[in-house]
């Protein structure tokens, strides 16, 4: 039997069978734990599986299809590397506020590069407009202009004035899609205004700390009214990369890319090189410092990785 994994707590899994709709609890069998890996869990919501029904109704989880991608958090558990968040991806949407809480340029290079070394198509959607004053507002077009500029495709939304959620239920239609964001940026907010139904549990920001509770503690795909679905996430607060050489960390980064090309040197890491077109274009403002510098810290991690 197929099926897909729609629902993963660590312990188990929620598999819907691909031929009669159904929902089964699932296990996996003792071979999949044994698999040598630098990721905690050998199974994520999104993947596309091969599983058979014993007793009681329980699936036993017997193969894992191939994943066409998949985005990956750093582990909690130091004694391993990653933790796969969601696969099998057609777009992935970060979700930017400028304020309540703020969010990081770092944090959104980190989920682009992410996004080009796994191959997921990223939607940045500007959160929260309804709240901005227009300085503010200004600083989000700002921000916008340099991200499009750089090819990425971008919207203003807001779940409160409904700004742009057409548009958005448009890009998502039968696509399968997953949010992320910093806790408190409106993920299951915006879910259940593109969908009430689906009532998520939302939580309100820390004054203290400007942060948001996490409201989420497992991952689970819900599905769209009006055609796909989305993976539900528990807040992420770092992607990473694995088995990825720091040689290939310039190609997850599309402007240092193709200014590289003019670099003197073809092997050059755009570091301190002698005649480097990528530092040439950082001094006059063509390259972003703030993606140049998390840029450098993917070498230095990749670097460590490999030194592991």
């Amino acid at each position: 039997m197929k099926g897909l994994i729609t629902k993963s707590t660590g312990s188990w899994y929620q598999v819907l069978d691909s031929e009669t709709g159904r929902f089964f609890e699932a296990r996996i069998r003792g071979k999949f734990k044994l698999i040598k890996t630098r990721l905690t869990n050998p199974l994520a919501v999104g993947d596309h599986v091969e599983f058979s029904l014993e007793q009681d109704d329980v699936a036993w989880i017997t193969k894992i299809e191939p994943r066409k991608n998949y985005l990956i958090r750093k582990s909690v558990n130091l004694s391993k590397e990653a933790h796969i968040i969601a696969s099998n991806i057609d777009i992935a949407c970060f979700i930017f506020t400028l304020k309540h809480p703020e969010t990081s340029l770092g944090f959104l290079d980190r989920f682009l590069a992410c996004c080009e070394a796994y191959n997921i198509k990223p939607l940045i959607l500007f959160n929260k407009m309804d709240v901005l004053n227009e300085d503010e507002k200004e600083i989000v077009a700002n921000i916008e202009s340099l991200y499009q500029q750089i090819g990425y495709e971008t919207l203003e939304i807001s779940s409160y004035s409904k700004l742009n959620l057409e548009i958005l239920q448009n890009i998502l239609k039968d696509k399968v899609s997953v949010f992320f964001g910093h806790s408190g940026s409106g993920k299951s907010t915006l879910v259940n205004a593109l969908q009430p139904e689906l009532n998520l549990k939302t939580s309100e920001i820390s004054e203290t700390h400007l942060k948001g509770k996490h409201t989420t503690t497992f991952a689970q795909m819900h599905f769209w009214d009006f055609g796909g679905s989305v993976i539900d996430t528990p807040g992420v607060r770092e992607f990473a990369m694995i088995d990825v050489e720091k040689e290939e960390i310039q190609h997850y980064f599309p402007e240092i890319f193709s200014i590289g090309r003019s670099c003197k040197f073809h092997n050059c890491m755009h570091i301190n090189e002698p005649k480097c077109a990528v530092l040439d274009s950082l001094e006059s403002g063509e390259i972003e410092e703030s993606r140049y510098i998390t840029y450098l810290k993917l070498m230095e991690e990749a670097e460590e990785n490999a030194a592991k």
